[in-house]
């Protein structure tokens, strides 16, 4: 089944906000700030009151950038590119993170719920094919009433939820019927890997392959249109990374095992030692290409036929 062009898509959350559920929504994620326990972390910190939890971010509203992206998947880019929001701070903490500065140093400005709105109509002029938010966890509160506010003034495009996965589900129900794609990592299978290389993280695995479940529920599988993007479903990266520490054939085991076998699947290449990588030796070098390639291998053996491979095939 193909995703329908983009002309012909209605996001459904334009239904939701006819009937005020959007803000609502995001009026109860931010009541839920005075003693925050919206990421898995569930640091307790009052936000509301100007402490920061442990994500780094207090009830302000940081982002770093937004703009079109051409370097996501390309039924995400297309041909206009994916309208790209990155927020600062991050509660995953990972040591090699290619945008610590941003995740774990804090980088951007704060902005209003207006501004945020204003950003997502600016870049549906811009032609973008989607709006993407990049690390939305502690933010959703605000991302929400950012999206009532957007809805009101004319936004139709796609939402895209760009995160880590570590995801608490009664967090995530609140975006039912409201993102159309979930374009979610899954960054460890073994939680002794998550714990050392997303300290406090040992959770990671069960807490993010219980959320990606849920996606799919919500989602269902991405489709691809005849235009080549997808405008609903869910996508999942994976970064391969050296000496098996994602569990790469693991995570594949698991879809396999949980999703559809035309589930898409980007199995990333591009792992550098970035941030604090150098400090941990079993990921102190680039991926090794033998590494990568007996991933793809195990992947296409195993059944799976919606793969992203990138470079090396």
């Amino acid at each position: 089944m193909k995703a329908q062009t983009e002309e012909e898509y209605r996001p459904p959350y334009l239904m939701i906000q006819e009937r005020g559920e959007i803000r609502a929504r995001g009026e109860e994620l931010w009541n839920r700030m005075d003693h925050c326990q919206l990421c898995p972390r569930e640091c307790g910190a009052d936000r509301l009151a100007g402490e920061r939890g442990d994500c780094g971010a207090d009830s302000s509203l940081e982002v770093s950038s937004y703009h079109p992206h051409h370097g996501e998947e390309r039924p995400l880019s297309g041909s206009r590119g994916s309208g790209t929001i990155f927020l600062s701070n991050c509660s995953l903490r990972c040591v090699f993170c290619i945008n610590a500065e941003i995740s774990q140093g804090g980088v951007g400005s704060v902005v209003d719920i207006r501004d945020l709105a204003q950003m997502m109509l600016a870049l549906q002029s811009m032609g973008c094919h989607n709006i993407n938010f990049v690390s939305p966890s502690h933010y959703l509160p605000h991302i929400l009433l950012g999206i009532h506010e957007a809805a009101a003034r004319g936004l139709i495009l796609p939402l895209i939820y760009n995160c880590s996965s570590w995801e608490r589900l009664e967090v995530l129900y609140s975006l039912d019927g409201i993102v159309d794609i979930y374009l979610a990592d899954l960054k460890y299978s073994d939680p002794e890997m998550a714990s050392v290389y997303s300290p406090g993280a040992a959770s990671y695995a069960e807490v993010a392959l219980s959320a990606i479940l849920a996606m799919q529920q919500q989602t269902g599988t991405a489709c691809i249109n005849d235009e080549g993007l997808a405008t609903r479903g869910l996508m999942i990266r994976h970064l391969v990374m050296p000496n098996q520490v994602s569990g790469s054939f693991a995570f594949i085991d698991w879809v396999v095992e949980h999703l559809p076998s035309d589930t898409y699947v980007n199995l990333m290449s591009q792992y550098r030692p970035m941030y604090k990588a150098y400090e941990f030796p079993e990921i102190a070098r680039p991926l090794k290409r033998r590494e990568y390639e007996e991933v793809i291998q195990y992947a296409l053996e195993s059944g799976l036929t919606n793969l992203d491979i990138q470079g090396y095939l």
